[in-house]
């Protein structure tokens, strides 16, 4: 699926599931406790924490898909095309750092 398809599929779900979308600060705010979930996993399960019994289950696919829910409710509801908004950026740091990460020698 690509983004203008997950941004349609997302507004087809708020006017049939949800009342209207939250505004845009509850969004954000949201947006800042799904990726301090994401956050959260990715210190205890790949980081140096110690994952806790409670969160030995947490799917951090899910989670991730929780970010990228209200990311594309943001991107709806502020009118962005985020197909053609992610297509510019990748364009953008294809020509930027194409040369600069292949001369990092942090990367090698």
């Amino acid at each position: 699926m690509d983004i203008q398809n997950a941004q349609k599929e997302v507004d087809d779900w708020i006017k049939n599931h949800g009342v209207r979308y939250f505004n845009e600060l509850t969004n954000m705010a949201q947006l800042t406790e799904e990726v301090g979930e994401v956050a959260r996993i990715i210190a205890r399960r790949y980081g140096e924490q110690s994952e806790k019994e409670s969160d030995k289950n947490k799917d951090l696919g899910e989670e991730l898909a929780d970010v990228m829910f209200v990311v594309l409710c943001l991107a709806n509801q502020t009118g962005i095309d985020l197909q053609e908004a992610f297509n510019k950026k990748l364009d953008i740091k294809t020509k930027r750092d194409h040369d600069r990460h292949h001369n990092n020698d942090k990367l090698k």
